[in-house]
């Protein structure tokens, strides 16, 4: 069986750096057509434009931040301006901070909810007319959901909220053919984590490496063999589901 992806266009929120740069070329080797979004300049900017034109196909960078409605306005907009629909829509901007919850400041709590949540929630709603029947909404969720890790309540709780939107969401829209799952990931490889001083690095690994199945942590290759999955027709009669892709962590 194959994915036939080829042709399909797509929206990433935050795919320029981390887990989100995995979903983005992961789609385009499998030839999709993608949409991606980012929030400051970088370097990593330029070099995702550099891996994409070597991949081909017709894909896009845009800066937007998603936890601006009228950003979000613009950036669906250009979506419909490239493109005219959206087959997927993988919904992988978001923060963390670690805070204890009694200093947890309200600023903080704030911004929290409006990246994680309120901003799923606004390229969700701005994306339906461009949504169709057979078109997969993904959502990037977290093991900490299950875990409770502590110093992050105010991004476990977004995380959380995140679960119910997906299946109210997946109720609503299934008559319209409109897909809606969440993969929870556990710790995933990235730039991120590479960059940390070595004895951290090590550190974190080990620890992590150790409450999985394997062995080891993933890679942002196989987050992204779970979108092209959910991406896919192979996964047609999957919705409202939580899939964890976190190497049996749960």
């Amino acid at each position: 069986m194959e994915l036939s992806l080829k042709g399909k266009k797509a929206l990433v929120t935050g795919g320029v750096r981390g887990v989100g740069r995995g979903l983005v070329l992961g789609l385009a080797r499998a030839g999709v057509d993608v949409v991606t979004c980012y929030r400051r300049e970088s370097e990593h900017v330029a070099s995702l434009e550099r891996e994409l034109k070597e991949i081909g196909g017709e894909h896009s960078i845009i800066r937007a931040d998603v936890s601006d409605p009228d950003q979000v306005t613009e950036l669906i907009g250009e979506c419909e301006r490239l493109h005219g629909k959206l087959d997927v829509l993988v919904n992988n901007a978001g923060t963390i901070s670690h805070i204890p919850y009694a200093e947890l400041p309200f600023e903080e709590w704030n911004r929290m909810v409006a990246t994680n949540l309120t901003s799923v929630h606004m390229v969700i709603q701005k994306s339906l007319p461009l949504l169709g029947e057979g078109s997969s909404v993904i959502s990037i969720g977290s093991r900490s959901v299950e875990a409770g890790v502590k110093l992050r309540a105010h991004y476990t709780a977004t995380k959380a909220a995140l679960i119910g939107l997906n299946r109210s969401l997946a109720r609503e829209f299934g008559e319209r053919g409109i897909r809606f799952n969440i993969l929870r990931l556990g710790v995933i490889e990235t730039e991120t984590l590479r960059d940390l001083p070595d004895d951290q690095r090590q550190a974190m690994i080990s620890l992590y490496s150790k409450k999985s199945a394997f062995g080891r942590i993933g890679k942002a290759t196989e987050a992204a063999g779970a979108v092209l999955w959910l991406a896919s027709d192979l996964s047609s009669f999957v919705t409202g589901a939580v899939i964890p892709v976190d190497g049996g962590m749960s």
